[in-house]
């Protein structure tokens, strides 16, 4: 596999850009952990190998097990995962794929059980934050050690 370009060198502005929504999203209050739960599910929907095997390792290295790690594609079915995160990985899911219905009545009023306006929209931002990454590094050919 090769790298097409180095985009970061192409247009250092536009990963400039990218770096400010990861410093909104670090001090926005966000639990670290819900951040690369997003980003995780995100990533798998989007098949991002490169952002993948980023965010599972700092999925690890924040201390979630293995199990966790593993099962976020299948959180449905998995009872490890708590209605909160729950209605996160839901979220993810929906806005990621947006075009297919929008973001459903249900999905909203499940999250809203457990997060306020404010928070909602953080979570839109880190939802949008991983989707921008994902689409970086798969439009310039990234992959896992690339780098």
């Amino acid at each position: 596999m090769e790298v097409r370009f180095n985009y970061s060198k192409a247009n250092p502005e536009a990963l400039q850009t990218m770096y400010k929504l990861e410093g909104f999203m670090k001090t926005s209050g966000l639990d670290p952990i819900l951040y690369e739960l997003i980003k995780i599910r995100a990533s798998q929907i989007n098949g991002c190998a490169f952002c993948l095997d980023m965010h599972t390792r700092d999925l690890s290295n924040l201390g979630e097990t293995n199990q966790r790690i593993n099962l976020i594609s299948v959180w449905r079915e998995a009872p490890i995962y708590s209605e909160r995160e729950k209605a996160v990985l839901e979220l993810t899911e929906t806005v990621t794929n947006i075009s297919v219905q929008g973001v459903p009545h249900e999905v909203y009023d499940r999250v809203r059980e457990h997060f306020d306006e404010r928070e909602y929209v953080t979570l839109i931002m880190a939802i949008n934050t991983i989707n921008a990454w994902n689409r970086i590094a798969i439009s310039t050919g990234m992959f896992p050690g690339c780098m």
